[in-house]
Protein backbone atom coordinates (compact mmCIF):
# COMPACT_ATOMS: atom_id res chain seq x y z
CA UNK A 1 0.00 0.00 0.00
CA UNK A 2 1.47 3.37 -1.00
CA UNK A 3 2.14 5.59 1.91
CA UNK A 4 1.25 8.70 0.25
CA UNK A 5 -2.10 7.74 -0.33
CA UNK A 6 -2.50 7.18 3.40
CA UNK A 7 -1.60 10.75 4.25
CA UNK A 8 2.39 10.67 4.16
CA UNK A 9 4.35 13.46 3.74
CA UNK A 10 7.90 15.28 4.71
CA UNK A 11 6.55 16.14 8.47
CA UNK A 12 6.57 12.10 9.11
CA UNK A 13 9.20 11.59 7.29
CA UNK A 14 11.84 13.56 8.94
CA UNK A 15 10.96 12.26 12.22
CA UNK A 16 11.14 8.40 11.08
CA UNK A 17 14.46 9.26 9.77
CA UNK A 18 16.31 8.07 13.29
CA UNK A 19 14.09 4.94 13.06
CA UNK A 20 14.33 3.84 9.38
CA UNK A 21 17.40 2.14 9.30
CA UNK A 22 16.87 -0.25 12.27
CA UNK A 23 14.33 -2.57 10.91
CA UNK A 24 11.04 -1.01 11.88
CA UNK A 25 8.56 1.17 9.20
CA UNK A 26 5.55 3.18 9.56
CA UNK A 27 2.03 2.46 9.71
CA UNK A 28 -1.51 4.60 10.16
CA UNK A 29 -3.53 3.73 12.44
CA UNK A 30 -7.27 3.25 11.43
CA UNK A 31 -9.05 1.65 14.25
CA UNK A 32 -8.31 1.79 17.90
CA UNK A 33 -10.20 -0.98 20.14
CA UNK A 34 -8.78 -0.25 23.51
CA UNK A 35 -5.91 -2.24 23.84
CA UNK A 36 -5.65 -3.52 19.83
CA UNK A 37 -5.36 -1.33 16.89
CA UNK A 38 -5.63 -2.12 13.64
CA UNK A 39 -3.61 -0.12 10.98
CA UNK A 40 -2.37 0.15 7.15
CA UNK A 41 1.34 -0.34 5.99
CA UNK A 42 2.97 -1.54 2.95
CA UNK A 43 2.14 -4.42 4.44
CA UNK A 44 -1.45 -3.79 3.67
CA UNK A 45 -3.50 -3.89 6.92
CA UNK A 46 -2.29 -4.91 9.70
CA UNK A 47 -3.31 -6.48 13.31
CA UNK A 48 -1.39 -4.52 16.14
CA UNK A 49 -0.49 -3.54 20.18
CA UNK A 50 1.96 -1.53 21.47
CA UNK A 51 5.01 -2.75 23.03
CA UNK A 52 5.51 -3.94 26.95
CA UNK A 53 7.95 -1.24 26.99
CA UNK A 54 5.90 1.68 25.27
CA UNK A 55 2.99 0.73 28.03
CA UNK A 56 5.92 1.10 30.49
CA UNK A 57 6.52 4.09 29.44
CA UNK A 58 3.39 5.68 28.65
CA UNK A 59 1.96 7.84 31.64
CA UNK A 60 -1.16 9.38 30.38
CA UNK A 61 -4.01 8.44 27.69
CA UNK A 62 -2.48 10.61 25.16
CA UNK A 63 0.79 8.73 24.52
CA UNK A 64 -1.10 6.19 23.43
CA UNK A 65 -1.58 5.68 19.55
CA UNK A 66 -5.10 7.78 18.20
CA UNK A 67 -7.09 7.35 14.88
CA UNK A 68 -5.10 9.12 12.18
CA UNK A 69 -1.25 8.43 14.17
CA UNK A 70 1.37 7.42 12.44
CA UNK A 71 3.79 4.69 14.21
CA UNK A 72 6.79 3.11 13.98
CA UNK A 73 6.55 -0.56 13.61
CA UNK A 74 7.93 -3.82 13.75
CA UNK A 75 6.27 -6.25 11.26
CA UNK A 76 5.36 -10.38 11.03
CA UNK A 77 4.30 -10.78 7.66
CA UNK A 78 3.61 -14.22 8.13
CA UNK A 79 0.97 -13.19 10.70
CA UNK A 80 -0.61 -10.26 9.51
CA UNK A 81 0.59 -8.49 12.74
CA UNK A 82 2.77 -5.77 13.74
CA UNK A 83 4.28 -4.09 17.44
CA UNK A 84 4.20 -0.43 17.74
CA UNK A 85 6.79 0.55 18.86
CA UNK A 86 6.66 4.83 19.14
CA UNK A 87 3.86 7.43 18.14
CA UNK A 88 5.47 9.74 15.57
CA UNK A 89 4.62 13.33 16.34
CA UNK A 90 1.42 14.79 15.14
CA UNK A 91 0.56 17.73 13.02
CA UNK A 92 -2.64 17.90 14.40
CA UNK A 93 -4.74 16.40 17.37
CA UNK A 94 -8.25 17.22 18.05
CA UNK A 95 -8.63 16.66 21.48
CA UNK A 96 -11.39 16.79 24.44
CA UNK A 97 -11.18 16.27 28.27
CA UNK A 98 -11.96 12.26 29.26
CA UNK A 99 -15.75 12.20 30.67
CA UNK A 100 -16.09 12.53 34.57
CA UNK A 101 -14.33 14.45 37.24
CA UNK A 102 -10.82 13.17 36.05
CA UNK A 103 -8.78 16.31 34.48
CA UNK A 104 -7.02 14.33 31.64
CA UNK A 105 -7.00 14.11 27.75
CA UNK A 106 -8.43 12.23 25.64
CA UNK A 107 -7.44 12.23 21.41
CA UNK A 108 -9.95 11.69 19.07
CA UNK A 109 -8.47 12.67 15.78
CA UNK A 110 -4.67 12.71 14.88
CA UNK A 111 -3.04 14.22 11.65
CA UNK A 112 -6.23 15.72 10.60
CA UNK A 113 -6.03 18.38 7.46
CA UNK A 114 -9.76 19.39 8.19
CA UNK A 115 -12.63 19.26 10.27
CA UNK A 116 -16.26 18.85 9.07
CA UNK A 117 -18.22 20.34 12.35
CA UNK A 118 -21.61 18.68 11.28
CA UNK A 119 -24.64 20.53 12.93
CA UNK A 120 -28.23 19.16 11.56
CA UNK A 121 -30.13 21.57 10.41
CA UNK A 122 -33.79 19.74 12.25
CA UNK A 123 -34.90 20.35 15.91
CA UNK A 124 -31.28 19.62 17.20
CA UNK A 125 -29.57 22.68 15.35
CA UNK A 126 -27.55 24.60 18.49
CA UNK A 127 -25.41 27.75 18.04
CA UNK A 128 -23.91 27.55 21.43
CA UNK A 129 -22.55 23.59 20.82
CA UNK A 130 -21.31 24.54 17.40
CA UNK A 131 -19.03 27.66 19.76
CA UNK A 132 -17.93 25.01 21.53
CA UNK A 133 -16.51 22.44 19.00
CA UNK A 134 -15.07 25.72 17.27
CA UNK A 135 -12.63 25.85 20.23
CA UNK A 136 -11.32 22.28 20.06
CA UNK A 137 -11.34 22.90 16.66
CA UNK A 138 -8.99 25.58 16.53
CA UNK A 139 -7.26 24.05 18.85
CA UNK A 140 -6.16 21.31 17.28
CA UNK A 141 -4.02 23.02 14.45
CA UNK A 142 -6.66 21.97 11.80
CA UNK A 143 -9.08 23.71 9.46
CA UNK A 144 -12.60 24.30 10.38
CA UNK A 145 -15.37 23.71 7.82
CA UNK A 146 -18.96 23.75 9.21
CA UNK A 147 -21.36 21.60 7.60
CA UNK A 148 -25.17 21.99 7.88
CA UNK A 149 -27.03 19.04 7.08
CA UNK A 150 -30.74 18.21 6.67
CA UNK A 151 -30.91 21.27 4.32
CA UNK A 152 -34.08 19.63 3.00
CA UNK A 153 -35.81 19.68 6.45
CA UNK A 154 -34.99 23.17 7.41
CA UNK A 155 -37.61 25.66 6.94
CA UNK A 156 -35.37 28.35 7.37
CA UNK A 157 -32.02 27.72 5.57
CA UNK A 158 -30.70 31.30 4.92
CA UNK A 159 -31.29 32.48 8.59
CA UNK A 160 -29.38 29.79 10.42
CA UNK A 161 -26.23 29.78 7.52
CA UNK A 162 -26.49 33.89 8.69
CA UNK A 163 -26.63 32.81 12.29
CA UNK A 164 -23.69 30.67 12.34
CA UNK A 165 -21.95 33.18 9.99
CA UNK A 166 -21.90 35.20 12.83
CA UNK A 167 -20.14 33.00 15.40
CA UNK A 168 -18.07 31.55 13.51
CA UNK A 169 -16.47 34.30 11.38
CA UNK A 170 -14.08 33.62 8.52
CA UNK A 171 -15.19 29.58 8.94
CA UNK A 172 -16.56 27.83 5.43
CA UNK A 173 -20.28 27.42 6.00
CA UNK A 174 -21.75 24.83 3.95
CA UNK A 175 -25.33 23.78 3.54
CA UNK A 176 -26.53 20.46 2.29
CA UNK A 177 -28.35 17.54 2.48
CA UNK A 178 -26.46 13.94 3.00
CA UNK A 179 -29.63 11.84 2.44
CA UNK A 180 -30.84 13.24 -0.48
CA UNK A 181 -26.79 13.66 -2.01
CA UNK A 182 -27.85 17.63 -2.40
CA UNK A 183 -24.56 19.74 -2.17
CA UNK A 184 -21.83 17.42 -1.63
CA UNK A 185 -19.88 18.66 -4.20
CA UNK A 186 -19.02 21.40 -1.92
CA UNK A 187 -16.97 19.93 -0.27
CA UNK A 188 -14.75 18.38 -2.71
CA UNK A 189 -11.98 21.27 -2.19
CA UNK A 190 -11.17 19.55 1.08
CA UNK A 191 -10.80 16.18 -0.31
CA UNK A 192 -8.07 15.71 -2.11
CA UNK A 193 -6.04 12.88 -2.29
CA UNK A 194 -3.59 12.44 0.50
CA UNK A 195 -5.54 14.70 2.99
CA UNK A 196 -7.33 13.95 5.80
CA UNK A 197 -11.04 15.42 7.30
CA UNK A 198 -12.30 14.60 10.26
CA UNK A 199 -16.27 14.37 11.12
CA UNK A 200 -17.34 15.61 14.20
CA UNK A 201 -20.74 16.82 15.93
CA UNK A 202 -23.52 14.94 18.28
CA UNK A 203 -25.68 11.88 17.57
CA UNK A 204 -28.07 12.02 14.83
CA UNK A 205 -26.35 14.69 12.73
CA UNK A 206 -25.60 12.61 9.59
CA UNK A 207 -21.93 11.87 9.97
CA UNK A 208 -22.49 8.46 8.94
CA UNK A 209 -24.80 9.34 6.16
CA UNK A 210 -22.24 11.60 4.75
CA UNK A 211 -19.36 9.23 4.88
CA UNK A 212 -21.43 6.84 3.05
CA UNK A 213 -22.48 8.79 0.38
CA UNK A 214 -18.35 10.12 0.22
CA UNK A 215 -17.48 6.19 0.36
CA UNK A 216 -20.23 5.32 -2.54
CA UNK A 217 -21.01 2.49 -0.31
CA UNK A 218 -22.25 1.45 3.48
CA UNK A 219 -19.66 1.78 5.62
CA UNK A 220 -20.82 2.80 8.80
CA UNK A 221 -24.68 2.18 9.95
CA UNK A 222 -27.12 5.10 10.28
CA UNK A 223 -29.98 5.33 12.33
CA UNK A 224 -33.48 7.41 12.25
CA UNK A 225 -33.47 10.29 14.98
CA UNK A 226 -35.66 10.49 17.88
CA UNK A 227 -38.72 12.46 16.45
CA UNK A 228 -39.16 14.02 19.72
CA UNK A 229 -35.82 16.29 19.93
CA UNK A 230 -34.29 15.22 16.49
CA UNK A 231 -31.45 13.77 18.73
CA UNK A 232 -29.53 10.29 17.63
CA UNK A 233 -28.75 7.17 18.75
CA UNK A 234 -25.38 6.46 19.10
CA UNK A 235 -24.51 4.05 16.01
CA UNK A 236 -21.24 5.02 15.18
CA UNK A 237 -19.40 3.47 18.17
CA UNK A 238 -16.01 3.89 17.00
CA UNK A 239 -13.22 6.15 15.42
CA UNK A 240 -12.51 5.28 12.28
CA UNK A 241 -10.14 6.15 9.38
CA UNK A 242 -11.64 5.34 5.97
CA UNK A 243 -10.22 5.71 2.39
CA UNK A 244 -12.40 7.64 -0.33
CA UNK A 245 -12.45 6.38 -3.89
CA UNK A 246 -10.94 9.80 -4.61
CA UNK A 247 -7.36 9.39 -2.70
CA UNK A 248 -8.79 11.21 0.44
CA UNK A 249 -9.27 10.19 3.66
CA UNK A 250 -11.80 11.17 6.36
CA UNK A 251 -12.74 9.58 10.53
CA UNK A 252 -15.87 9.15 11.35
CA UNK A 253 -16.32 9.51 14.96
CA UNK A 254 -19.25 8.79 17.57
CA UNK A 255 -21.83 11.33 18.28
CA UNK A 256 -20.76 13.32 21.18
CA UNK A 257 -23.57 14.20 23.50
CA UNK A 258 -21.35 16.77 25.66
CA UNK A 259 -18.09 18.20 24.63
CA UNK A 260 -16.01 18.51 27.49
CA UNK A 261 -13.38 21.28 26.50
CA UNK A 262 -9.38 20.77 26.37
CA UNK A 263 -8.31 23.80 24.93
CA UNK A 264 -6.38 27.41 25.85
CA UNK A 265 -7.07 30.80 25.37
CA UNK A 266 -5.93 30.50 21.85
CA UNK A 267 -8.88 28.38 20.95
CA UNK A 268 -11.22 30.56 22.29
CA UNK A 269 -9.54 33.64 20.99
CA UNK A 270 -9.93 32.52 17.89
CA UNK A 271 -13.70 31.59 17.79
CA UNK A 272 -15.22 34.88 19.86
CA UNK A 273 -12.90 36.29 18.16
CA UNK A 274 -15.32 39.48 17.06
CA UNK A 275 -15.40 39.69 21.19
CA UNK A 276 -11.91 39.64 21.51
CA UNK A 277 -11.27 42.39 18.67
CA UNK A 278 -13.87 44.68 20.52
CA UNK A 279 -12.17 44.07 24.08
CA UNK A 280 -9.53 45.94 22.53
CA UNK A 281 -11.70 49.32 22.52
CA UNK A 282 -12.61 48.93 26.16
CA UNK A 283 -11.67 51.39 28.64
CA UNK A 284 -9.92 49.29 31.02
CA UNK A 285 -7.42 46.69 29.94
CA UNK A 286 -9.22 43.70 32.64
CA UNK A 287 -12.61 44.63 31.63
CA UNK A 288 -14.69 41.59 32.07
CA UNK A 289 -17.68 43.31 30.15
CA UNK A 290 -20.13 42.88 32.95
CA UNK A 291 -20.75 46.61 34.91
CA UNK A 292 -17.60 48.33 34.00
CA UNK A 293 -17.89 51.93 32.43
CA UNK A 294 -16.32 51.99 29.36
CA UNK A 295 -16.99 48.71 27.92
CA UNK A 296 -16.86 48.72 24.50
CA UNK A 297 -18.65 44.95 24.31
CA UNK A 298 -21.58 45.92 26.12
CA UNK A 299 -22.01 48.91 23.57
CA UNK A 300 -22.13 46.73 21.14
CA UNK A 301 -25.10 44.63 22.84
CA UNK A 302 -26.78 47.98 23.51
CA UNK A 303 -26.04 48.89 19.64
CA UNK A 304 -27.44 45.37 18.60
CA UNK A 305 -23.88 44.39 17.47
CA UNK A 306 -23.56 41.43 19.56
CA UNK A 307 -26.12 39.13 21.18
CA UNK A 308 -25.98 38.88 24.86
CA UNK A 309 -26.34 35.28 24.43
CA UNK A 310 -22.85 35.32 22.76
CA UNK A 311 -21.26 36.76 25.53
CA UNK A 312 -22.82 34.68 28.11
CA UNK A 313 -21.49 31.99 26.23
CA UNK A 314 -18.27 33.55 25.83
CA UNK A 315 -17.98 33.75 29.98
CA UNK A 316 -19.25 30.53 30.23
CA UNK A 317 -16.75 28.92 28.29
CA UNK A 318 -13.74 31.36 29.36
CA UNK A 319 -14.87 29.81 32.85
CA UNK A 320 -14.81 26.21 32.02
CA UNK A 321 -11.43 26.66 30.67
Amino acid sequence: MDLMSLGWSNFFANSFEPYKNHGYTVGRITIEYRNQYLLHSEFGELQAEVTGKFRHQSATLQDYPAVGDWVVIRVQPTEQRATIHTVLPRKSKFSRKVAGETTQEQIVAANVDTVFLVSGLDGDFNLRRIERYLILVWESGANPVIVLNKADLCDELDQHIADVEAIAIGVPVIALSAANQQGLEALEPYLQPGQTVALLGSSGVGKSTLTNQLKGKTVQAVQAVRQSDSRGRHTTTHRELIGLPNGSLIIDTPGMREIQIWAGEDGLQETFADIEALAQHCRFRDCQHLNEPGCAVQDAIAQHELSSSRLTSYHKLQKEL
